[in-house]
């Protein structure tokens, strides 16, 4: 073998170095580079803090090597390999040439460029639904979601297909996607999504008449000339390409010119969101075609409108994810534009390690390759990313002018499609609970029995009535006792409460926070009917869930019908998010193993209690009439009442279920202030320190500003915390129980020696996440991975209890 070295290539008085094998077949390789790919003096300087960058994280394990190339104004201006392209089997040096498994960032150099070609050509529409091309995709609620929804993550898909049992070829990955059910309404919430790519894959196929790999080699690489770029690339070239990591993350075979994504993989190595293998070169190719308005080299691949409108804003007005077809403008997964590229520039990154970024004003573009997870997955580039993007930025980025920003907004009429994603539908406004149900019907299903009532001060009708007198007065039926759960009858207290009598009837009040939990077969002798009638928060950890569960089972035991006046989620009936409960961590604070965040009603997990616990109960739920699964709880008509002495507001009740989740650790969520829940803090907290980390991870839905409070009750009362505001800017973005981990993954960042994070479990309830968290695991990966295991096998389970659309 021939021995490595650094090769000085002098070209017009400008220096190259690329650190390769000094041979001649590498010198005809370099000549074959395209002529603009030399480093001029005078851009040498502030771009020569690259390679101590590269050189450190590859020394740090972030990578095994890397490839960079910066392209300015026409001109390639650094253009360099370091590193090793492959660790093991053997070692073997990064060259130039290498290629490399680009993972997502085929979603934008092939899948998006094929779709707005056949946009360009007429045969596809950006606002149609996606059923007008294929028929089929429609089942399961997903017939209104249009292109331009799975172009910019707005379609509300999961993020992959479910990989949990094993599977293989296109077509059943076609079934799959069909069987698909949204867990967001199309429109509301950025959820990036490979589903959405797969989709498009599927629709170049059926629009063309092409695979989509045929299509991107006949209609786009080829043409452009980049010739090292392709779907499954043949066994000749595997020297030349990197390897990313065993199949089975630390054993099985090396993937080698094997695409990593393992549902790409499953479908045999082409798809829309991954499989897409390519050069620095190449993609450079790419790049100055975006920049020069869809043409290189007199080759037309895109008109200067269509460039525009890929990269220009195509998502929801007001949105803080900000998308445009296909390609990341200001997204929270946007890291490799670093912190000084214009908003307005775009670019997109790929798992195994690769990033790519363009900035249309100071005709810049960056490309940074690296075969990151090879060979076990343990690398991160994400930081990396950053930096190399601002030593480019502070080299040749400049502002945008406002004329520039505008005309460019204008050309693609943004300020008109904001307008095209569907109106936000009619809502009810006009609910009748449970209660209100069972009144209309002279409370017939009661005629005759003795009840016991399991209520508080949240059990009442459309006109204000309570529940207990409402049934006290009903004719035929006789309220013989009432049951109170947590904060008591009236809602009040914060403590464990006492039986008392309740002060205008004159009836027992059985209390199920205090000495027993649970209805005693003494408190229920002579009840021939047992009611429930409570609204919910729609958390896992709130305990009314529990009072259900345990009366349910107490019901059962005595064989007494069990009646539930069934109320709305609060926060709405479609979502479903956060770890779910690990069964062995029951408790009064998780009854079941449910997500943090269900997106059901009482009445619906009665009905999966008694079954999926084989309880025996006779469960008969009183259903609600008007009420739909996308409703708020503001969109329903009802008053808002309090559900308990700390959820105060719509606003509260939607951050409860991520600031709630880590209470349990020795901190302050505001309780005992005006406003709990949206403010959180404790004694060793920096305020600024942590309100600065927040912000700079973009939480999708909320903002934090530096806040200090005092608690005049419950934890650190009368004791100054310092902490965090949490601003609700856009309750349909939030994901909050991605939230409450974004929270913990800061707090034990920052205050690792303070933070309590052990203290958080049972309210997190899962194991696998908490100690995600404690691995610093990037809290969007966190999410990543619960909806891939336990959260999908709810989602089935959940689908056969609901009882409203």
């Amino acid at each position: 073998m021939k021995s490595l070295g650094l090769c000085l290539l002098m070209t017009l008085g400008v220096v190259f170095i690329e650190s390769v094998p000094c041979d001649a077949a590498q010198a005809k390789a370099r000549r074959r580079a395209p002529a603009s790919g030399v480093e001029s003096r005078q851009s040498a300087g502030p771009l020569a803090t690259i390679g101590p960058v590269i050189e450190k994280a590859i020394k740090d394990g972030k990578c095994p090597g890397a490839v960079v190339l910066i392209g300015a104004k026409g001109k390639v201006v650094y253009r360099r390999a370091f590193g090793r392209r492959a660790i093991v089997p053997r070692p073997l040096p990064m060259r130039m040439d290498t290629i490399f498994d680009l993972a997502s960032l085929t979603k934008v150099v092939a899948t998006t460029t094929a779709v707005m070609q056949l946009v360009e050509q007429g045969k596809i529409r950006l606002e149609q639904p996606v059923t007008d091309y294929w028929p089929e995709f429609g089942s399961n609620g997903k017939g209104e979601i249009t292109v331009r929804e799975l172009m910019a993550h707005y379609s509300g898909l999961r993020g992959d297909l479910d990989l949990k049992l094993p599977w293989s070829g296109y077509e059943t990955a076609l079934r799959m996607i069909v069987a698909e059910t949204p867990i967001a309404p199309p429109g509301t919430r950025f959820i990036y999504s490979d589903i959405n790519y797969e989709t498009l894959g599927e629709l170049v196929r059926r629009v063309s008449g092409q695979p989509l790999d045929v299509y991107c080699r006949d209609r786009i690489f080829k043409p452009l000339g980049m010739k090292s770029t392709m779907f499954r690339p043949p066994t000749s070239l595997r020297l030349r390409i990197a390897p990313t990591q065993y199949q089975s993350g630390h054993s099985g075979k090396m993937l080698w010119g094997e695409v990593h994504d393992p549902t790409a993989y499953n479908m045999g190595g082409v798809a829309g969101h991954a499989g897409l293998f390519s050069t620095a070169d190449d993609l450079g190719i790419f790049a100055r075609m975006l920049l020069n308005g869809g043409s290189y080299d007199g080759v037309h691949i895109l008109r200067p409108v269509t460039v525009d409108k890929m990269t220009t804003p195509q998502t929801p007005f007001g949105k803080m994810a900000v998308r445009g077809l296909g390609w990341d403008i200001d997204s929270p997964l946007a890291s490799n534009r670093g912190d000084l590229f214009p908003v307005g520039s775009f670019g997109h990154t790929g798992f195994t390690g690769t990033s790519i970024w363009i900035d249309p004003f100071s005709k810049t573009y960056v490309i940074l390759l690296t075969n990151a997870v090879h060979p076990t997955g343990e690398g991160n580039v994400v930081p990396l990313r950053a930096q190399v993007a601002d030593i480019a930025a502070a080299a040749f980025a400049r502002a945008p002018t406002k004329e520039e920003l505008d005309s460019r907004m204008s050309s693609t009429g943004y300020w008109e499609i904001v307008n095209s994603y569907r109106a936000e539908a009619a809502h009810s406004d006009n609910v009748q609970t449970g209660i209100d149900v069972l009144e209309s019907e002279n409370f017939a299903p009661l005629a005759g029995r003795r009840v016991a009532l399991i209520t508080n001060h949240t059990g009442r009708d459309l006109e204000g009535r309570r529940t207990v007198d409402l049934l006290n007065h009903a004719t035929g039926v006789k309220l013989a006792s009432i049951f109170s759960p947590e904060h008591g009858l009236f809602g009040v207290a914060d403590e464990r409460v006492p039986s008392i009598i309740e002060p205008s009837l004159g009836l027992p009040v059985y209390s199920l926070y205090g000495e027993t939990e649970r209805p005693t077969d003494k408190m229920l002798e002579g009840v021939d009917a047992l009611v429930y009638d409570i609204q919910d928060a729609g958390v896992r950890f709130y305990t009314y869930v529990t009072t259900l569960g345990y009366s349910m089972e107490a019901a059962a035991r005595k064989g007494i019908p069990f009646y539930v006046l069934d109320r709305p989620n609060p926060i709405g009936g479609i979502l479903v998010e956060g770890p779910v409960l690990d069964p062995d961590l029951k408790s009064f604070v998780a009854y079941f193993p449910l997500p943090v965040r269900h997106g059901m009603t009482i009445g619906e997990l009665a009905q999966m209690f008694n079954q999926e616990n084989r309880l025996g109960a006779r469960l008969q739920v009183i259903k609600m009439h008007g009420w739909r699964r996308a409703d708020w709880y503001d969109q329903t008509g009802l008053a808002w009442v309090n559900p308990s002495p700390n959820l105060r507001s719509l606003t509260e009740a939607t951050l409860y279920p991520g600031v709630g989740m880590i209470e349990g650790a020795n901190l302050s969520v505001g309780r005992g202030t005006d406003t709990p829940f949206e403010v959180l803090g404790a004694p060793w907290i920096g305020s600024k320190k942590l309100a600065d980390y927040l912000n700079m991870r973009r939480i999708q839905g909320v903002r934090f500003s530096a806040y200090d409070f005092t608690p005049r009750e419950n934890r650190f009362r009368g004791e100054l915390c310092h902490g965090v505001r949490i601003d609700l800017v856009d309750r349909d973005a939030l994901d909050a129980p991605e939230l409450g981990v974004e929270l913990a993954g800061a707090l034990y960042k920052l205050f690792p020696q303070s933070f309590e994070i052990d203290k958080t479990l049972p309210l997190v309830g899962s194991r696998a996440v908490l100690d995600e968290i404690k691995r610093d695991r990037d809290p969007r990966r966190i999410a990543y991975y619960w909806e891939q295991g336990p959260l999908e096998q709810f989602r089935k389970m959940r689908a056969k209890y609901l009882l409203y659309q």
